[in-house]
């Protein structure tokens, strides 16, 4: 009996301590999901509890007067129809900015054109922006 018990430990120890391998083989669609979710957490991860896109915008003018915020935004969507304009209100402000940007490098590169037409306070500004995503953008 003691022998038996012996021989059945020295078994399983023996099961134990082997070097067996496991091979693992995965289904092909699954790297096309894995590569899916990580673009999906990417893209959670660029929005703001609103809703909107974590971007950058220009901020060009910050005034207690809407007529002044309301000609600038004016003199904007003439000099740059291809960027979109906006006045926000925080009291007791106006605040004039312009365009949808993922990169702050572009950003800085329209506040550098808006600088030769408003020389004072342009400067680049986080922000909620509107953006849409393509299927195939990566978000790098």
């Amino acid at each position: 009996m003691r022998y038996l018990l012996i021989c059945c430990l020295v078994f399983l120890l023996s099961d134990l301590y082997a070097s067996d391998t496991i091979v693992v083989r995965q289904d092909p669609r699954m790297q096309s999901l894995t590569e899916r979710q990580a673009i999906i957490n990417k893209r959670s991860a660029l929005l703001t509890s609103s809703g909107s896109v974590k971007g950058f915008r220009v901020q060009v003018i910050n005034t207690n007067k809407r007529d002044d915020a309301t000609r600038v935004k004016s003199e904007l969507l003439s000099r740059f129809p291809e960027h979109k304009s906006y006045i926000m209100f925080q009291a007791p402000y106006f605040k004039v900015r312009i365009g949808n940007f993922l990169k702050r490098e572009e950003a800085e590169k329209l506040r550098k054109q808006l600088m030769r037409f408003y020389p004072q306070g342009v400067y680049v500004v986080d922000d909620g922006i509107e953006y849409t995503f393509t299927d195939e953008q990566d978000l790098q």
